[in-house]
């Protein structure tokens, strides 16, 4: 992309020669993961500083003074590559690791988000087992996860027919899942 920029104008209305693409436009266009540019994620990463922040500033029972730590952890990653503190596995809590993997569970699975529809949950399954195996996210909390059928109660409740392939379907109605009427 760097080198068509490079090799590539144009002349403007005003008889200027211009680059083809701009720099915004190349950084946009050289994006290697997802479809945020590095701005645009620290921007979207704010919402953990911005949350932990609310949250420490409220009173808690004893019983939930854990839970600004709990929330400020649902972008940490099992590797100490998260956000916002880059904690490691082990300094992270059970509640938090397991936030953190119902937040991308839901992300990806959501049908009402405006820019993007639901995944198949196959395909979820399929990213999480990713992130696992690549210390994003709880691996044994994965397994657990998927052992104990909770995609497929979660399925039947919030996702559409669509998002599930025939066999889950069966799977589900086999385990008494209903989905929502």
């Amino acid at each position: 992309m760097r080198e068509i920029a490079e090799r590539y104008a144009f002349r403007d209305t005003a008889g200027a020669e211009r680059a083809l693409l701009g720099d915004e436009e190349i950084e946009n266009l050289t994006i290697s993961r997802g479809t945020l540019n590095a701005r645009e994620r620290e921007i979207i990463n704010h919402h953990v500083v911005a949350s932990i922040e609310m949250l420490e500033q409220l009173p808690y029972p004893r019983s939930l003074r854990g839970v600004p730590a709990i929330a400020g952890a649902h972008h940490e990653r099992m590797d100490g590559t998260g956000y916002p503190q880059g904690l490691m596995k082990n300094q992270i809590s059970m509640q938090g690791r397991i936030l953190g993997l119902a937040d991308v569970f839901e992300a990806l699975t959501a049908k009402d988000r405006p820019y993007k529809p639901g995944m198949p949950l196959r395909q979820v399954l399929s990213i999480l087992e990713k992130m696992a195996g690549e210390g994003h996210i709880d691996a044994e909390l994965f397994q657990t996860f998927v052992r104990e059928k909770v995609h497929l109660r979660y399925a039947a409740e919030y996702l559409d027919p669509e998002q599930l392939d025939d066999e889950m379907i069966e799977e589900a109605a086999r385990l008494g899942f209903v989905a929502r009427a």
